[in-house]
């Protein structure tokens, strides 16, 4: 039987602030108040019950008292009360009060009203004591014939739960449930026969199925649900069942409920591998995502078609649905856009690209109209993202999708835009085709570029690839365009004079003198009329830049006029034209210096910047063959080999994967025929209902070590110690949100410990679920305690507390035992993972907590320390082996992680081998931790200091 359908007990919260109530006051209650008061007394003693009280004087004046009673609270209280209340001797014979109220009870199943029926069953299913159940069996048998629903589904679970616990008291139980269900017409009590019959008598629930299995798609969805596990469990028991039912299973991917549709959809592609069967299946994937509103729902089904994908022998199969897939793109939300992108990414092949990138296309130009979603500019970036990734991969399609992006570069979202430009650079360097129509897009837009970073990237590659005579013309005029007037400082200066009128009318204002009587520039004060903002509006966009105080652009400026100016000198042959050109640029150099150096910017240029200025005007002048060579061929052969590089890491990380993906079947493997061994496929995989229930309850089992032993003493906290009366041991167990302490507690001493209670308190961002329930040890025995620990988030925690317990007979206080603390590994929250360089610097620069621990090691070897670390944190390297490899007594890497509650952590390594003090000096340097919580920052500190020595083991 599956864990959902156990009996779950009543479990009732208590206020910790109320003041336990006297036995005799609770009687006179019981006795002689009103219906209220004997509701609120029962209520009491219930509480007293379940934290260990002992009541029994109370037991009888309840059957007399409160047991005749018709009101429905009082029987809902008393349902409670006879579930919790021991209902035997101290040597396990049941009380003789028992029979009264077994009596009472078996009027309450043949009470007129329903509910009381209903209820009454349900507290039957709790019930563990043969002898009290014997007597109800006839009026349990008759109540599934009751008119109302509520009543004979009720009923069939106490006959299930009976039949399973004492089957001599209803022997024929599968012969009657089968009967039932026959004639039932209600869902929900179908629902329950059916399940009972698939536990209880297999071979009954398929010989029902056999008849109804043409009516199955008119069931109501509970029905179905039961009939798909059916289905799956009687296929992956005996396979050759599959022809007979898997008819069924197609019935029900139309099913009109998506729980349904889901189930069927997964069972369909354990049962079959044909193509149709996968089609089908991925094809009811894709409808469920699309239909489905909520987000989450929509992750998992992507999920499930990614898992598909993984399989070599399905993901053809899906490489004909990419269309449909990319419907998905409809949803707002931005992880599921990203899942779908990554997915059609990974199936896309030379049949489909170019619709791929067709509906790619229509979507970026969707997302230039729409300003108003937050996700929009992320959603543009993964979609330049995809298209570039596609054109790398297919180059046919660089010209269709180029066009469309550059539209971008005058984008104000800087993030899609430098995409943009990564993907032209790319482009331009590895498609000769595709230079002049790169080169015709990017002056027509260059004007219209309003991001400093990327005018600068725009300048780097008009200079590095405009090789036509008209190219270079273009650049050097859209260049003068950009800068506006020059000489720049005279023409600033003459217009905050006046002399030059700015385009717009500005108010007759009476204007400051900003320029005295020395010549110096008067700086104006910031509570002067609005004529600044007007003129920062009108200044072209690299003069506006350059007021700014950015000059670092500058100094792109300067290389990109000095490799047109000597393209320009090589090309022209005219003497005249080549001096002209030179000198205009060298004009534009010098009017920036001086700019530079005049006090008109809000910053002055640094020395860097200058020196860059002045050696481009230095090369200008003398014209060397030396100089040409590194302008014009060093940079662009630089760009190749890294262009170079970082295909070669693309290629073979995708030749891992599909490694990954190959079955590799060895020679010497044995052939296995389907017809010789009827189990043979099915038998290796895991229950899917069963790991998809434990996945919502958030126990998904973690795969352990090699040695599931070792691994699983290695969590086994010592509590208490040896020679304490009390001793404790916890074993640890972290599932995905919460952490279970399974607490086995010895009673070391010959005397009886009552009311033995765990109590725990929790440091972090930790949350006791339940308060543990109190015990009774006898001398030298032993017990097990669950608690249950919620976690929130990534952070170290600890759990502490003690043991009480009171001695029987003695008049002494409660005795405590206390226990040592518990410390909660942050390591089983963090993952490794990836992102690109972009990603990582973009989250450097945003994370606000900084925590930077000092190497302090024994290990002298660089490469040795990084994977120590690597192995401690479990963080993934994101510097690739290649940047890695070799020995220079230097190392710098960045690691990056992801916790299971979707936190970053980032890390970059600075470590040296200092050789001056000898071989055997161990490394030194530094490690700086950066995420977005103070409390993960500082709990991957703790661990990398912890564990920064190397044990000799």
């Amino acid at each position: 039987m599956t864990a959902a359908e156990n009996v779950c007990y009543t479990l009732i919260n208590v206020s910790s602030d109320s003041e336990p109530p006297s036995e005799v006051s609770l009687k006179t209650d019981l006795e002689k108040g009103e219906i209220k008061a004997k509701t609120e007394a029962l209520k009491k003693v219930i509480i007293m019950i379940l934290n260990g009280e002992k009541l029994p004087g109370l037991l009888m004046t309840i059957i007399r008292f409160v047991l005749p009673l018709q009101d429905h609270t009082i029987k809902k209280l008393l349902l409670v009360f006879w579930e919790i209340v021991p209902k035997t001797t101290p040597d396990g014979k049941l009380l003789q009060e028992m029979i009264l109220v077994c009596d009472a009870y078996r009027k309450d199943l043949q009470h007129p009203n329903e509910f009381i029926r209903g209820s009454t069953l349900r507290f039957l299913c709790k019930l563990k004591e043969s002898e009290l159940l014997e007597p109800l069996m006839p009026a349990i048998r008759a109540c599934l014939e009751h008119r109302h629903s509520y009543v004979r589904r009720n009923a069939v679970l106490a006959i299930y739960t009976i039949y399973r616990n004492f089957e001599h008291l209803i022997p024929d139980a599968p012969e009657l449930i089968h009967d039932f269900l026959v004639n039932e017409k209600d869902a929900s009590c179908k629902r329950n026969a059916f399940m009972m019959l698939i536990h209880a008598d297999q071979d009954r629930a398929l010989d029902y199925l056999s008849t109804c299995i043409d009516q199955v798609h008119t069931f109501g969805d509970i029905l179905q649900l039961v009939i798909v596990e059916l289905i799956y469990k009687v296929c992956h028991a005996n396979p050759s069942e599959r022809a007979r039912f898997i008819r069924c299973i197609y019935n029900l991917l139309q099913s009109s409920s998506p729980a349904v549709k889901y189930e069927a959809a997964g069972t369909l592609v354990t049962l079959s591998s044909a193509p149709t069967a996968i089609k089908a299946a991925a094809q009811c994937y894709i409808d469920l995502i699309i239909k489905e509103s909520d987000n989450n729902v929509k992750l998992i089904v992507l999920d499930r078609l990614i898992d598909l994908k993984d399989h070599p022998t399905h993901e053809r199969v899906l490489q004909d649905l990419v269309m449909d897939i990319l419907r998905v793109l409809s949803t707002p939300d931005l992880e599921v856009r990203k899942k779908t992108l990554q997915l059609a990414l990974d199936l896309v092949s030379s049949r489909n690209v170019e619709e791929l990138v067709i509906v790619l296309k229509k979507e970026v130009i969707k997302t230039n109209n729409v300003t108003e979603h937050e996700d929009t500019d992320k959603y543009r970036q993964l979609l330049v993202r995809t298209l570039h990734s596609c054109s790398v991969r297919f180059p046919d399609m660089a010209a269709n999708v180029i066009p469309v992006l550059m539209e971008f570069l005058s984008d104000t979202n800087e993030a899609a835009a430098a995409d943009v430009l990564e993907f032209v650079r790319e482009a331009i360097q590895r498609f000769d085709n595709l230079r002049p129509l790169i080169i015709e897009k990017m002056l027509e837009v260059f004007h219209a570029i309003r991001t400093v970073k990327i005018y600068r990237g725009a300048l780097w590659i008009l200079g590095e690839y405009c090789s036509t005579k008209e190219d270079i013309q273009s650049v050097m005029t859209e260049i003068r365009r950009s800068l506006g007037e020059i000489p720049i400082v005279e023409h600033e200066i003459k217009k905050e004079t006046g002399e030059v009128k700015a385009e717009d009318e500005v108010s007759a204002a009476p204007v400051q003198k900003l320029v005295t009587e020395m010549g110096t520039y008067v700086t104006q004060s910031a509570l002067s009329s609005s004529r600044p903002l007007k003129k920062d509006e009108d200044r072209p966009p690299l003069r506006g830049f350059l007021m700014d105080g950015d000059f670092y652009v500058a100094a792109s400026l300067a290389t990109t006029l000095t490799k047109v100016a000597l393209r320009y000198v090589a090309i022209v042959e005219e003497k005249r034209r080549q001096n002209s050109f030179v000198a205009e640029s060298m004009l534009i150099m010098v009017t920036v210096l001086h700019l530079g150096k005049s006090s008109l910017p809000k910053k002055p240029i640094t020395d860097d910047d200058v020196e860059r200025i002045s050696l481009c005007l230095k090369v200008l002048s003398e014209c060397s063959p030396l100089m040409n060579d590194i302008f014009n061929k060093e940079c662009r052969k630089s760009l190749s080999h890294m262009l170079a590089i970082r295909l070669e890491e693309e290629k073979l990380s995708q030749k891992k994967e599909s490694e990954k993906r190959n079955v590799t079947v060895q020679a010497d493997d044995p052939i296995s025929f389907v017809q010789l061994t009827a189990k043979n496929e099915m038998t290796s995989k895991e229950d899917q209902f069963q790991l998809s229930l434990l996945a919502a309850m958030g126990n998904t089992q973690r795969k352990e070590a090699a040695d599931p032993l070792a691994s699983k003493l290695n969590k086994v906290t010592q509590l208490t110690g040896f020679s304490d009366p009390v001793y404790a041991e916890a074993y640890v167990h972290v599932n995905q949100y919460d952490i279970v302490l399974d607490v086995l507690v010895v009673n070391q001493t010959s005397d009886t410990l009552q009311n033995c209670t765990l109590e725990l308190a929790t440091l972090g961002d930790l949350k006791l679920v339940e308060k543990p329930s109190p015990l009774t040890l006898a001398p030298h025995d032993f017990a097990n305690i669950k608690a249950n620990v919620k976690v929130a988030s990534t952070e170290n925690g600890i759990i502490f507390g003690n043991i009480v317990y009171d001695v029987s007979g003695a008049a002494s206080d409660r005795n405590c035992v206390v226990l040592s603390d518990i410390h909660i590994d942050i390591m089983d929250y963090i993952q490794p993972a990836a992102c690109t360089d972009a990603e990582f610097r973009q989250m450097w620069a945003e994370f606000e907590w900084e925590n930077k621990v000092t190497v302090n090691t024994n290990i002298t070897d660089l490469n040795e320390y990084l994977q120590h670390i690597l192995k401690s944190t479990n963080m993934k390297c994101l510097t690739p082996e290649k940047a890695l490899s070799g020995f220079c007594g230097f190392m710098a890497a960045n690691l990056y992680a992801r916790s299971i509650f979707g936190e970053d952590a980032l890390a970059n390594v600075s470590i040296e081998k200092p050789i001056h003090l000898g071989p055997d000096a161990p490394v030194n340097g530094h490690i700086r931790i950066r995420a977005k919580s103070q409390g993960m920052a500082l709990s991957l500190g703790d661990k990398i200091n912890l564990s920064q020595k190397k044990t000799n083991v």
